[in-house]
């Protein structure tokens, strides 16, 4: 039995973590809670009511990621030592912003003229969006202008000029097309907003233009597809915006929003247009995608809480807040962030997947399945195949694919199902049903690493069509020669055929790709068995029990430490 996980499509954190809680100075904490008390609340206990007290309890507090407690004891220190202001303020300000409380954040942003450049310009940008936010956008746009902006916070202040002058009612500005030379998320989403807002000013002509430019190639990205096919419905051309999704979901079948907005237009109804806060908030999101996946958490959250300021019902920015919070180990708040989305949003299946996943890892599969199937009793595809995925991990095989069979129809169905139910009864022992699954998906996909590594290596481990297994691994190590487990598969396709030295040196590579899998290990301690190197199989055997092996793993491990390998098989022992 092939005990490689498996799970495809299991929702992941969908961006890298950052470096946990290390702090320069006094600028960014990571993420804690989605709300933060105001920083006038009391001091911390067991730390007296001395300023230096509260000091060493908010950066410890900061230290920990827990940055509404920071805020509140910063905000003590203020107010028993109102001389410690301009030191505290700073640090509070970005502990209160990463905490959710932007009013707070806003209401102690620094100013003086010490302040750090970065922090200054994220100061001005905070200030912006609370007047945004509360209707006083007389000073935004001045705070916003590109005078002393400075990186990381100068595309953002670009790109949310010209909705401030439109809150303003300022006719000229509304209209000025974001500019920051070099700056490729300006020159995109600049264009994608001045769109938007030539559509509001009645300048429907030049808002398609800018439309047509950005939904047009080979692969236009799903926001401006979704506002063009928006203003495609507004103009009562639904069969238009029909076409237009259909093209991203040739490419991305199972994209919610795209394919929620096709059932809208194809019905003939129409997205109601954004308004000035909601499209303001839509022009942060790609800002802080993109800092995030540049490893800028810290600076991709605070993005996110001022995006959700200006418009908190915006799902996929409270996705992104969960996916970092949970990233940080900060579990319920990264759920209380899941549940902010609404049962009747596109992005509800992918929030109680995530809800799911959060409890699977927890060590609460009773509560993840739970979720899980209540998720999947109304009939949503991704919510069973989410169902699907946790059946699996919780070693429930033949329900887990089971559940994928009305999914799988037609003549040529998606063969990401048809890896995924062969996957769950090639370890439910149904191998026959699992083989010709894995077969039609590879018949459908045949260049797919995956697919050929885990058809090769089911093969190889069952002793069967070691050959055809050999060459369909080596195809899948040419395209990820940095998988140790598709370096492991070939390897032990070699030992299946009696080449032990070159197993011992391809497994030996795997190991150092992945030093912590159990089943490499034991790999290699075979195959040095094999090449007479017992003392170096029994070391391989015994550092498989310190990885948390599987029970039929760990109990091969025992089993050959007490007794060794039996005889190597003759060719004439091998199936065929």
């Amino acid at each position: 039995m092939n005990t490689r996980s498996m799970a495809v499509w299991r929702p992941k954190v969908l961006f890298r973590a950052a470096s946990r809680l290390a702090i320069a100075g006094a600028l960014f904490a990571l993420a804690a809670c989605a709300t933060a008390p105001g920083p006038s609340a009391g001091p911390a206990e067991g730390t007296g009511a001395s300023p230096y007290g509260q000091f060493l309890a908010g950066r410890a507090a900061l230290n920990a990621g827990r940055n509404a407690d920071a805020a509140r004891y910063y905000g003590a220190v203020r107010a028993l030592d109102p001389d410690a202001a301009g030191v505290i303020d700073e640090r509070g300000f970005v502990a209160a912003l990463l905490a959710g409380d932007v009013t707070t954040a806003a209401r102690i942003a620094p100013t003086s003229e010490a302040t750090s450049a970065p922090n200054l310009s994220l100061s001005r940008l905070v200030r912006a969006v609370e007047g945004m936010s509360t209707g006083r956008v007389g000073s935004a746009g001045t705070l916003l202008a590109p005078e002393g902006a400075v990186f990381p916070h100068r595309s953002a202040m670009a790109l949310l000029a010209p909705w401030a002058a439109a809150m303003a009612g300022d006719r000229e500005g509304v209209l000025v097309r974001p500019q920051s030379p070099g700056d490729r998320i300006v020159d995109v989403f600049g264009l994608l907003a001045q769109a938007r807002l030539f559509e509001r000013a009645g300048r429907l002509d030049e808002a398609e233009t800018n439309f047509k430019v950005l939904s047009g190639g080979d692969s236009p990205g799903q926001a401006s597809v979704l506002a063009y096919g928006g203003f495609l419905e507004r103009r009562k051309r639904g069969a238009e915006a029909v076409a237009l999704y259909d093209r991203l979901l040739a490419t991305d079948p199972r994209n919610a929003s795209v394919r929620a907005a096709r059932e809208r237009a194809a019905a003939g109804k129409a997205e109601v247009q954004p308004s000035l806060r909601q499209g303001a908030a839509q022009t942060l999101i790609p800002v802080a995608a993109t800092l995030i996946a540049a490893g800028q958490d810290q600076m991709g959250l605070a993005y996110l809480r001022l995006a959700l300021r200006l418009d908190p019902g915006n799902n996929p920015a409270w996705l992104l807040v969960g996916d970092l919070l949970e990233s940080y180990g900060l579990v319920e708040e990264a759920r209380a962030a899941y549940a902010r989305v609404p049962a009747a949003a596109p992005e509800f299946v992918a929030a109680q997947a995530k809800l799911a996943w959060s409890h699977q890892r927890a060590g609460d599969p009773e509560t993840a399945l739970r979720l899980a199937r209540a998720a999947a009793a109304g009939g949503d595809v991704e919510a069973a195949i989410n169902l699907s995925d946790l059946l699996r991990a919780n070693e429930k095989f033949s329900e887990s694919a089971d559940v994928l069979d009305p999914l799988i129809s037609g003549a040529a169905p998606d063969w990401r199902l048809l890896y995924a139910r062969g996957v769950s009864r090639e370890r439910a022992g149904r191998w026959p049903e699992a083989e010709a699954d894995l077969k039609a998906a590879l018949a459908l996909n045949p260049d797919e690493p995956e697919l050929l590594n885990y058809l090769g290596y089911t093969w190889i481990d069952r002793n069967e069509n070691l050959d055809k297994a050999l060459e369909m691994v080596r195809r899948a190590v040419s395209q990820n020669p940095r998988s140790g487990a598709m370096v492991d598969s070939l390897g032990w396709a070699y030992f299946r055929l009696g080449d032990f030295p070159r197993a011992v040196e391809t497994l030996e590579r795997a190991v150092e790709l992945e030093p912590g899998d159990p089943e490499l290990n034991n790999h290699l301690g075979d195959a040095y068995w094999r090449v007479g190197r017992r003392d170096e199989a029994g070391f391989q055997w015994k550092r498989v029990l310190t990885l948390d092996p599987d029970p039929k793993i760990k109990a091969e491990a025992e089993r050959k430490l007490a007794q060794g390998l039996p005889p190597a098989p003759t060719p004439a022992a091998r199936k065929p």
